[in-house]
């Protein structure tokens, strides 16, 4: 299977489930084309057979011409191996444009998302996006693998009825009357399937969100004693998901009984009345054993009717789901017309209008902010990943294409998670640093342990979201993943928020010789990596309330009540020592 290109970044917009569909066709109209004359070429191979038996029964039996049979007979071999290679080739073309349609599907979805960035969760629930790549690729694939079968499925039909109308009026006018009525009863059957379809479908992507998140939680709820509260919701929702599965299966029952019943009293009917015209005369013993083949070949192309018309209905709900989130644009769109940035820093590499900061290029700068909302807030908005009056390099961000900003500027929070695969792709996914420099990052981020205790080193599997290490051992790596980015800014959310005050200090003693050269802004409340900064910021109130190194700021008590954690309250109990505030935060840096 070729490798397909990713979507262009100018693929439309696409207003209707219909309207994705059309854009699938016409992205795969070749291989779709030529499936469809191999589909017609296997069909039609099949549709003569019945007519070349009939003319061998009647040249060669009928008058004994033992020349007439072999040349009939020679006639049928040849639609056989017309009939296989037609088929082999039909059926490899439809594993192809089934293939093509899910995984171009699951290429423009993934596009799409990198382009939402921190939209997408905002707007659509994960079970949502799980169910398009689990799911939805399936039955839009099959939405184009039946064109081939379909194609010579109406080729055929129409071959057929030719045939008949030749040889005998009545019957032709049967077939071409009676099959349109037969496709056209299966019609009241796909409203109903389309309709609880769709409601089985929104009920297993909330299903599949709901066990995301208790699968997330789990070590939360073990602590809360909440895992049967949890476990009874999530089978009550199961629950739902069987009951609309059954309203589906019921209908879709329906609908393959139809595709049996309806076509077998056709082919019923046409070899009654095919048998009493054989009996008047008015046909051939040859041309009536042609009418029961045609007769039993016609419940093929009825039946792939039928099916196209469900594999359709599937497709535009699969293509409903897939619609809904590429008609989400990003909250930050980019600009029309983008600035260029200067390769080189000048003195400020970071300002934001609204706080009042000011970043100096090439430092370790420390933000206390009172407040781990405000703190967020002010986070995304230097990152650009909300809106706000920031210049990077004087330029401002909302003039910078968001792959700029992404390339340049890096945040990291407690959010960020590892995924599943080798350590050393976790770690460097280009694949193009070396070992040392791995090493030199883990290093800067206190994880030499981690790797010491790891079977196969670097090359050690990691588990989905880091599962199998800690969850202090988890923030080290994604602390050192960020480090070798090497972005020309690097923002980091409370890094060390869940490592003991060891660990944290030997980050903050090495933080600022990796990063050296390169600016790097820490939001955190720590007084240990506060005391290794160059910088410290103070944000009050979403505004900038004071700048200096950390033992300057100690004599700011609002400063103090932030950094310190409240523990100037045992200052005021009676045998309490009382320590000046450089003496506390050297204990506390040294401990």
């Amino acid at each position: 299977m070729r490798r397909l290109p990713l979507a262009d970044p100018g693929t439309p917009v696409h207003r209707s489930p219909a309207s994705y569909l059309r854009w699938l066709v016409r992205r795969q109209a070749g291989t779709i084309l030529v499936a469809m004359c191999f589909g017609v070429a296997w069909m039609l191979a099949q549709a003569l057979m019945p007519a070349a038996i009939g003319k061998a029964i009647d040249a060669g039996l009928g008058h004994r011409d033992t020349r007439a049979l072999f040349d009939w007979a020679a006639v049928l071999f040849g639609l056989g191996v017309v009939q296989a290679a037609a088929g082999v080739m039909r059926h490899r073309l439809a594993v192809s444009n089934f293939l093509t349609a899910a995984y171009r599907t699951v290429q423009v979805v993934t596009r799409h998302a990198v382009r939402l960035g921190a939209t997408l969760p905002k707007r659509v629930a994960t079970g949502e996006v799980v169910t398009v790549g689990a799911t939805d690729i399936a039955q839009l694939g099959n939405t184009l693998d039946i064109s081939g079968r379909l194609a010579g499925s109406v080729v055929s039909f129409v071959t057929v009825a030719v045939i008949l109308l030749t040889t005998s009026v009545p019957l032709g006018l049967l077939v071409l009357i009676g099959v349109p009525l037969l496709v056209l009863a299966i019609g009241p059957v796909l409203k109903p399937l389309h309709r609880r379809q769709q409601a089985q479908r929104e009920l297993a992507g909330d299903l599949t969100t709901y066990a995301n998140d208790i699968v997330h939680g789990l070590r939360v709820l073990r602590g809360v004693g909440g895992e049967e509260v949890f476990a009874r919701r999530y089978a009550t929702r199961s629950q739902r998901v069987r009951a609309a599965g059954y309203r589906v299966a019921g209908v879709e029952s329906t609908l393959d009984a139809t595709q049996i019943l309806l076509p077998g009293v056709f082919v019923v009917l046409v070899t009654w009345l095919g048998a009493r015209f054989a009996l008047t005369g008015v046909i051939s013993p040859g041309q009536l054993v042609a009418f029961y083949g045609y007769a039993a070949f016609l419940v093929q192309p009825l039946s792939t009717l039928t099916e196209a018309a469900d594999n359709l209905t599937r497709g535009l709900v699969a293509a409903r789901r897939v619609v809904r989130i590429l008609d989400i644009e990003p909250e930050l769109a980019d600009p029309t017309s983008p600035a260029p940035v200067p390769d080189e820093p000048g003195a400020v590499e970071l300002a934001d209008a609204a706080s009042g900061i000011r970043i100096a290029a090439g430092s370790l700068t420390v933000l206390v902010v009172s407040g781990r909302p405000a703190a967020a807030q002010l986070a995304d908005r230097l990152g650009r990943y909300a809106a706000g009056s920031v210049l990077f390099r004087g330029v401002p961000l909302d003039r910078l294409p968001a792959a700029e900003v992404r390339r340049r500027i890096l945040v990291s929070d407690t959010g960020a998670r590892l995924f599943a695969g080798p350590l050393r792709a976790e770690l460097d996914p280009s694949g193009a640093l070396p070992d040392e420099r791995i090493l030199a990052a883990l290093d800067a981020a206190s994880g030499a342990d981690i790797l010491a205790g790891l079977p196969d080193g670097l090359d050690t599997t990691i588990e989905e979201r880091g599962r199998s290490v800690s969850g202090g051992q988890q923030q080290r790596l994604v602390l050192a993943r960020a480090l070798l980015a090497d972005p020309d800014v690097l923002i980091l959310v409370e890094p060390t928020s869940a490592v003991d005050a060891h660990t944290e200090a030997r980050i903050a003693s090495r933080l600022a010789g990796f990063r050296a050269g390169r600016t790097t802004v820490v939001l955190t409340e720590s007084p240990l990596l506060a005391g290794r900064a160059d910088t410290v910021l103070f944000v009050a109130d979403g505004v900038l309330a004071a700048a200096g190194s950390h033992a300057e700021l100690l004599a700011d008590p609002a400063y103090r009540a932030v950094v310190l954690r409240g523990e100037d309250d045992d200052e005021d109990r009676p045998g309490v020592p009382t320590l000046p505030p450089r003496s506390r935060h050297t204990v506390e840096a040294t401990e």
